[in-house]
């Protein structure tokens, strides 16, 4: 079987959610001409990291962007990785991901478990406390966020139930551009499964650049695209999910895992 997976390179303007809905609704339009099954979209895309307006911005219980991507999936009968955006749940405000599949329905809700205290995430987000596994096209799968791939210990348990593609939505800057690209093939080699990570393009609100080097790997870290940075757009690759079984086979090394030791 081959998975036909669309990447949505974006920028993300500062506070203006009604602009990046506009932005979002044009590349998904886009993006279905290649035909995709799934749609996968960058972190906090829905108003970037405007932390201190938060009681103004976040997308309260997720309901407009719940509605939004619903409808987009319906309506081009696609699957929707959609990302992250800000969003407030009672008193609190979270770093929330959302999965449709083609019937818009949700698969998945997210709130981001490892916050980034270098932009100050974990003083205005709060985190989350469970896991993020789904499947599109009966085909196992999981999510992570941004700083989330610096914790291998948290993708493998993600991944250790079966999952074969790790989808990851991120707003990582440029200047640790190279760190990003080795751990995403890390990340795949150790779990032998695909990546695929979507980074934003853009100036962020204390001039971090973001220069998108998204990405899709295959299970034994080989590059399958890697998107032009800087460059928005929607970018499709076709995913062999045949091939992750032999992968798996030659080295099982999640059967050769030793948990009693892991403590």
């Amino acid at each position: 079987m081959v998975l036909k997976v669309s990447l949505i390179q974006m920028n993300v303007e500062y506070a203006r959610a009604n602009a990046n809905y506009e932005r979002v609704q044009r590349l998904i339009e886009e993006a279905v001409v290649e035909n995709p099954d799934v749609i996968v979209l960058p972190e906090m895309w829905n108003v970037g990291y405007a932390l201190e307006k938060l009681n103004e911005v976040a997308d309260k219980d997720g309901r407009t962007t719940k509605c939004f991507l619903a409808g987009l999936a319906q309506r081009f009968h696609v699957n929707i990785v959609g990302g992250s955006v800000a969003t407030a749940k009672g008193n609190a405000y979270y770093n929330t991901s959302y999965v449709f599949n083609r019937e818009g329905e949700l698969c998945s809700e997210y709130d981001k478990v490892h916050l980034f205290g270098l932009m100050h995430e974990d003083k205005w987000i709060t985190a989350g406390k469970k896991m993020n596994r789904f499947v599109l096209d009966d085909i196992p799968a999981a999510g992570v966020i941004c700083y989330d791939i610096r914790f291998p210990e948290w993708e493998r348990t993600l991944m250790s139930k079966g999952g074969k593609i790790l989808f990851v939505s991120a707003q990582w800057p440029k200047e640790r551009i190279e760190q990003w690209k080795i751990m995403l093939q890390s990340r795949a080699i150790e779990n032998q499964a695909f990546v695929v990570a979507v980074n934003r393009i853009g100036e962020g609100p204390n001039g971090e650049h973001f220069s998108g080097h998204s990405l899709a790997i295959d299970p034994l870290g080989n590059i399958l695209l890697r998107v032009p940075d800087d460059k928005e757009g929607g970018f499709t690759v076709n995913l062999n999910m045949g091939s992750l079984e032999k992968i798996r086979g030659e080295i099982p090394v999640f059967s050769d895992r030793r948990t009693e030791l892991y403590h």
